[in-house]
């Protein structure tokens, strides 16, 4: 048996020959030697040496591992044309360089350069389905742009539209803003949205009107919440108190919140995303897996952006593995105990990273390998690595051995998007010179001394920002007062 030398590009049948199927179904169920067959945007059947119908195209899936396409929670697109600029930055630098000095400073055309870019970055790791977090949208062009640059590209996305220089309770409340909403809130499963707002925990609770928006509008919203020295238990209360938490509500990051929050959160249902690898070098606060866990709270796993960290969910399948063990190890060690066995499995982000972001977003057709399911599809192989060899442990390979240039193929509701370790279609030089002009304005715009100072910037006189939000002047100390005493918020069990 061996692949066609390139996929194709009608809709034929598409096999994946007797690959290990992780399938993140409800039963968990890892199948080797297996088969996966796809007839035009579903997966039509899972099993050994199965019957094809005649003109079939083949993958050779054998020394590799089938699995669900990745899920994106929370992905800032517009950001990526700055990859790695920030890389030395802190919160507080994050916030002083885009929501303080140079976010305005973005075109249209730069939030359409960063989100392609994105998307070639998403698709080449695996991911099928990313939300744009676009809280870069200061004008309906810029909205435009955002919109068009995902819909021109293959993968699933979810447009959260915001805006971080305006009150959400200001462009919500625009017509024009609420006709764009309205017209491509379809119900496409290609391409959903969200409202991306923050809560300030402001006591008159201005942000009411945004939410009433999204009720209105019947698009779902998504919350930075629990961010060390922004958000805090404050706005939790206020949503949970005015009936703005709902199951469809998701709750980024939710790293500096008190018991009393997470009640509220487990309460209605939402979920939260993680994006570990941001929380571990920002200081939003300790990335909060182990206490998600034990209020049995939804979670799926998110990037963040790409102007700090890595751009794929093998590196956040692996920081949070890392994060939620080293935590159980540390408050262990402080009473004298060790531990013995791990609570969070490799099973379990993997599961965050597919199936969990599936049913964050509402998208219940993705997210596991089943018969009648959307064919959004991975294959991880690579023949030529000794990484990829062997292969034991399929959900451990998956979160802590391989990598994206392990990524052979992946399928987006039954079309070909990467296949041999090569992105189809659209490639990188479709976007390189759109990038290059985007970083060559700013650098241009911004001048020298600071495009040099922003990558290596000074220490501020003032070290902590009551209020990151320049559109309102409601400043709360709170969310600086001290963490609490987390020693007796031991995981479940040690021994």
């Amino acid at each position: 048996m061996s692949d066609q030398i390139s996929p194709p590009t009608d809709d034929r049948p598409i096999v994946f020959r007797g690959g290990t199927v992780v399938t993140v179904d409800t039963e968990h169920r890892v199948l080797a030697h297996t088969d996966v067959l796809v007839i035009g945007q579903n997966i039509a059947a899972i099993g050994t040496d199965l019957a094809v119908p005649d003109g079939t195209f083949e993958i050779d899936a054998r020394g590799g591992i089938v699995m669900p396409g990745m899920i994106d929670t929370h992905r800032h697109m517009w950001q990526t044309a700055m990859r790695g600029y920030g890389a030395d930055w802190t919160l507080t630098q994050y916030f002083v360089w885009y929501y303080l000095e140079h976010g305005k400073s973005f075109r249209p055309e730069d939030i359409h350069a960063g989100n392609r870019l994105s998307t070639l970055d998403a698709i080449d790791a695996g991911v099928t389905t990313t939300v744009d977090w676009s809280h870069g949208l200061r004008t309906l062009e810029h909205a435009e742009a955002a919109l068009d640059a995902l819909s021109s590209s293959a993968g699933r996305y979810v447009l959260a539209y915001g805006d971080i220089f305006a009150g959400p309770w200001e462009w919500t409340a625009d017509p024009a803003i609420r006709r764009f909403i309205t017209e491509n809130n379809t119900g496409s499963e290609k391409l959903k949205l969200q409202l991306a707002f923050d809560v300030t925990g402001d006591p008159t609770f201005p942000e009411r009107a945004a939410f009433e928006a999204a009720r209105e509008l019947g698009v779902p919203v998504t919350t930075h919440a629990g961010v060390w020295g922004a958000t805090n238990d404050d706005g939790i209360r206020l949503m949970h108190e005015n009936g703005f938490m709902n199951p469809e509500t998701v709750y980024v990051h939710a790293a500096t919140l008190s018991e009393d929050s997470y009640h509220r959160i487990a309460a209605t249902g939402g979920s939260v995303s993680l994006s570990t690898e941001s929380e571990l070098s920002c200081g939003q606060g300790y990335p909060p897996s182990w206490i998600l866990r034990q209020h049995g709270i939804p979670v799926s796993l998110s990037v963040d952006t790409s102007v700090w960290f890595s751009s794929d969910l093998f590196s956040a399948m692996r920081s949070t593995l890392g994060a939620d063990r080293g935590w159980e190890h540390t408050k262990a060690h402080e009473k004298g105990d060790t531990v013995t066995h791990s609570h969070l499995r490799a099973e379990h982000v993997v599961e965050w990273a597919t199936r969990g972001g599936a049913a964050s977003l509402g998208m219940d057709f993705v997210g596991s390998l089943e018969p009648g399911k959307r064919a959004d599809i991975v294959l991880i192989k690579n023949d030529a690595s000794p990484s990829m060899f062997p292969i034991l442990n399929p959900s451990g390979h998956i979160a802590l051995q391989a990598g994206r240039g392990d990524v052979h193929t992946v399928m987006v509701d039954g079309v070909i998007a990467k296949y041999d370790g090569r992105l189809l279609g659209d490639t990188i030089d479709s976007v390189r010179k759109d990038i290059e002009a985007t970083v060559d304005y700013l650098q241009s715009e911004l001048g020298d001394p600071v495009w040099a100072q922003g990558m290596n910037p000074d220490a501020p006189e003032a070290k902590m920002l009551d209020n990151p939000y320049t559109y309102t002047e409601y400043k709360d100390g709170s969310t600086h007062v001290a963490a609490a005493d987390t020693t007796e918020r031991q995981p479940a069990t040690t021994s």
